[in-house]
């Protein structure tokens, strides 16, 4: 029985495992990882691993049977028929390190020219989604701060979906790696204040799918000076030491401490042949009168990758500007439908959540209504039981001073008395006159302070009648506001379904149109094209660079931040760069290269 090696397959969200024999191919094991995950854009990705010496190296799928060559030159004619046999290369028999398992990373090898134009299966977006997204956290992609803060509002929206403040609760981004670490160190912000930076941004999206904002995070990301570049150590003649930078638009020549901005350029429409002898590259240009474009690497291994992704890169340049294959309009034909049933399905779902909100905030302002029913019909009973507290109050009163006047009665009577005795009794001793005249100058007094508590006793009575006219007013009020707020009007009434016996079906559903007005422009409608988008973008990184300004501790900028903070200055962006470095006849450029 054949022996077995066990082999495990990193992508950039999942890992793989599998069982290979000693005589699998490079080839085999490769559409084993894409049927696995379901990948048909195939010629963006390869298998990437640790070689013996510690280098990272693509593994082969084919190898050619080349005839012996006794200068040991590699020549390779770009797109011309290839006439030397192929074979597929078996994975053992490359320089894999030897381990259990075998470890392999699938990545992407080649960058699309624009994401929004070649990108077409989700699982192809979200894999370069995550590999650029790593490449800018580790910082193998250099990204300006104000422009990270954008990348991870995206981010968050492609992980987390729409930000709600109920769910999103500050700190629920706190274990999320977001900005790269050069950002993080550079400003005076701690974690609460990014978060709220970022969510400021998040905030914005909401609505957009998750694939959306993957492609937005692309979209930006393109326009960054390092995507999708792969850099190389290389001398001139004169033995300078540069960067050769290889991507999908063609070659360029870097200043050994400038990653960010090319001196020399040559597409890959100039350039008709590649090949290296040893250590020295070779690359011809269509213009038969311009010399060679010569360099000079460390080592052969060095030179066979740059020989690759010079192939592939190239053949996919040219792919672009053809008609598309029939598996590749068949893969359009099926993407558009299928994104044309997520909208469909992502339209219902607004319409239904729409419905739901306008729902809940019908509902809301009830509670809210019928809360301040409750709280007024409250304040009217506390009216009501006011006024009937000062009538109870008057009613005592009007009791107090009846019994007032009864007395009085009484004591004028008792006087009256004591004036007729006083009349019938002249002729009675002194003594018992003086007595008389007390008791009546003593009745007499009694009869006046009866009299004065009954005045004021009718004053108190006057006023508080005028405070239960006043209360009586009041509880009518209070009585006609009561029965207003405790009847509704039609208006806010919620529609029933009060026809239904005309809308029953045949299975028991209860159907009902709803009232529609096309005269009312959707949102969505209203959301500008792209450039409009990014002149806006382009408006609010200005104000998020000068608040970042406020915090930043420029003893902490890196190289790349003073080169980048020049080149802003002086309005070079990417493509004005490589516009300016292709001008000019190719010799110009090949005696540029030659001079630095």
């Amino acid at each position: 029985m054949p022996k077995l090696m066990n082999v495990r397959v990193t992508t950039m969200d999942a890992e793989l495992e599998f069982a290979i024999q000693q005589t699998t191919t490079g080839k085999q094991l490769f559409d084993q990882v894409v049927k696995t995950i379901g990948l048909r854009e195939v010629w963006f990705f390869g298998l990437q691993y640790v070689d013996s010496k510690g280098d990272l190296t693509w593994i082969k799928l084919y190898k050619k049977n080349e005839p012996n060559n006794c200068a040991g030159q590699i020549m390779q004619k770009l797109f011309q028929p290839n006439e030397l046999e192929i074979y597929p290369t078996k994975v053992m028999s490359q320089d894999v390190k030897k381990e259990n398992p075998l470890q392999f990373k699938f990545r992407a090898k080649f960058y699309p020219e624009d994401v929004a134009e070649e990108l077409i299966q989700d699982i192809t977006l979200r894999l370069f989604y995550l590999q650029v997204k790593n490449a800018i956290l580790s910082d193998e992609i250099y990204c300006p701060p104000e422009t990270s803060v954008l990348l991870a509002s995206y981010a968050v929206q492609a992980r987390h979906g729409d930000y709600d403040k109920t769910t999103h609760a500050p700190g629920f981004l706190s274990n999320d790696r977001l900005l790269p670490q050069r950002v993080l160190d550079q400003h005076k912000m701690s974690k609460d204040e990014w978060e709220s930076s970022i969510t400021t941004w998040w905030n914005e999206h909401k609505g957009m799918p998750r694939e959306d904002a993957m492609m937005e995070y692309l979209k930006i990301a393109q326009d960054l000076e390092m995507y999708g570049v792969n850099y190389f150590e290389i001398k001139n003649k004169k033995g300078t030491e540069l960067w050769l930078g290889v991507d999908a638009l063609g070659v360029n020549i870097y200043e050994k401490d400038d990653k960010l901005t090319p001196k020399i350029g040559f597409p890959w429409s100039e350039i008709r042949n590649i090949s290296f002898n040893d250590k020295k590259f070779i690359i011809k240009p269509i213009d038969k009168k311009a010399p060679d474009f010569v360099f000079f690497a460390a080592r052969i291994k060095i030179n066979k990758r740059i020989l690759a992704l010079c192939m592939g890169n190239h053949e996919l340049y040219m792919r672009r500007r053809k008609p598309d294959t029939i598996d590749v309009q068949q893969m359009k034909a099926q993407a558009r439908e299928e994104k044309i049933a997520k909208q469909q399905q992502r339209e219902k779902l607004q319409l239904e959540i729409a419905a739901r909100e306008r729902a809940e905030r019908k509902y809301q302002e009830f509670e809210e209504r019928l809360k301040a029913m409750t709280e007024d019909l409250a304040k009217r009973e506390q009216d009501l039981q006011n006024a009937e507290d000062k009538i109870r109050a008057l009613e005592e009163q009007v009791k107090l001073q009846q019994q007032a006047r009864e007395e009085l009665e009484a004591r004028q009577n008792e006087l009256q008395e004591m004036m007729i005795r006083l009349e019938e009794s002249k002729n009675l001793e002194a003594a018992e006159r003086q007595k008389l005249e007390d008791e009546i100058r003593a009745k007499q007094e009694e009869v006046k302070r009866i009299q004065t508590e009954i005045e004021i006793k009718n004053e108190h009575t006057r006023r508080l009648e005028m405070e239960v006219e006043e209360a009586r007013q009041k509880k009518e009020e209070a009585n006609r506001q009561l029965l207003a707020v405790s009847t509704t009007p039609q208006h806010h009434h919620v529609e029933e379904n009060d026809h239904d016996e005309n809308d029953d079906l045949p299975n028991g559903d209860v159907t009902k149109d709803l009232e529609i007005d096309s005269s009312i422009v959707d949102p969505v409608e209203e959301r500008r094209t792209l450039a409009e988008k990014n002149e806006r973008l382009q408006d609010q990184l200005k104000a998020l660079k000068q608040d970042l300004a406020q915090s930043l501790d420029e003893t902490k900028e890196t190289a790349m931040d003073k080169i980048h903070r020049e080149n802003v200055r002086v309005g070079r962006d990417k493509y004005k760069t490589l516009r300016e470095i292709r001008k000019g006849n190719t010799k110009r450029r090949v005696d540029q290269f030659e001079n630095m």
